[in-house]
């Protein structure tokens, strides 16, 4: 069995609660949060959402409404019987379109003149509908019209696969190389990649999957220096990976940051800055952040 969390708030109510989350060093990972826009039509209507894969105890909850410092919430508390929670938090997720890119389950048809992409609703993260990925999507299509030339990416915490399959139509000769701490992900992205033509493999036009924290498998740093390294994870890790990030891009080359809050920006920007980079371009999405930031040359 399977459980959910749900809390309702303002977002700026949400949005600390994410922030706390994200400084709570004995965080049990094995309850994994969430949050965004629960109504489209009331923009400060939002929700924080925790999954468990078993029966909250009085010590999660507790851990849970810890996050919000202004007075335990209302925790709404869900049996989810036996489907796997990522499954249920991306169900009846409808089709969009994002600059060349046409993201769809499997159950919607494609539209003619995009690449049309087919995520269905799986164990990992990254159907492209969280404004995260979007956005992703969104500033690969600008870093592309801007000129620039990729011979050589990854896709750091990649989920399902999709920002590596959408950088390869952008630069199909690249060679590309995707990464994610979680097991799972490198099943999904294999049979992401056969349902979208994507070619498995080492070496021009293909994907090599591996499963590592951060830069920490030895393919990974074997296939660097980077023209383009995609990272969208979590505020605090951006920030921690930095140093690793600039060792691994080439210079004059580029990193593709999102997964992190506008409050948080502040933040990662420093931290990059710090290592060597300076922005190229930032869009925000809802609350969210997207930034391009190139590697300075002799440092």
């Amino acid at each position: 069995m399977s459980w959910k969390i749900t809390i309702r708030a303002r977002a700026d109510v949400v949005r600390a609660a994410l922030l706390a989350h994200e400084d709570a060093e004995d965080w049990d990972f094995s309850i994994v949060l969430g949050g965004g826009q629960s109504d489209p039509a009331q923009p400060d209507a939002w929700q924080l959402e925790a999954w468990l894969e078993r029966k909250p105890t009085a010590a999660d909850k507790a851990a849970i409404a810890a996050l919000f410092a202004d007075g335990a919430p209302k925790l709404i508390i869900e049996e989810l019987a036996d489907a796997d929670w990522v499954t249920l938090s991306q169900h009846n997720v409808e089709p969009f379109t994002e600059g060349p890119f046409h993201v769809r389950t499997p159950d919607h048809p494609p539209v003619p003149g995009l690449r049309d992409f087919v995520i269905p609703a799986s164990q990992a993260f990254g159907t492209g509908h969280h404004e995260t990925t979007s956005g992703c999507l969104a500033m690969l299509a600008h870093i592309k019209a801007q000129g620039l030339m990729v011979r050589n990416l990854a896709d750091i915490g990649t989920g399902t696969g999709l920002l590596a399959f959408a950088a390869l139509h952008l630069w199909p000769r690249a060679r590309a190389t995707a990464s994610d701490i979680d097991a799972v992900c490198g099943p999904v992205v294999a049979e992401n990649a056969a349902l979208n033509g994507i070619a498995l493999g080492d070496g021009p036009g293909k994907l090599a999957m591996v499963i590592a924290p951060g830069m920490e498998h030895p393919l990974l740093r074997a296939a660097a220096p980077y023209d383009l390294l995609i990272a969208n994870i979590l505020a605090g890790p951006l920030a921690e990976l930095a140093p690793d990030f600039r060792k691994a891009v080439a210079p004059g080359g580029s990193v593709l940051l999102a997964g992190l809050l506008t409050a948080q920006e502040r933040t990662v920007r420093s931290a990059y800055t710090r290592a060597g980079f300076s922005l190229r371009a930032r869009m925000s999405r809802g609350n969210w952040s997207i930034l391009w930031l190139r590697r300075r040359s002799g440092r």
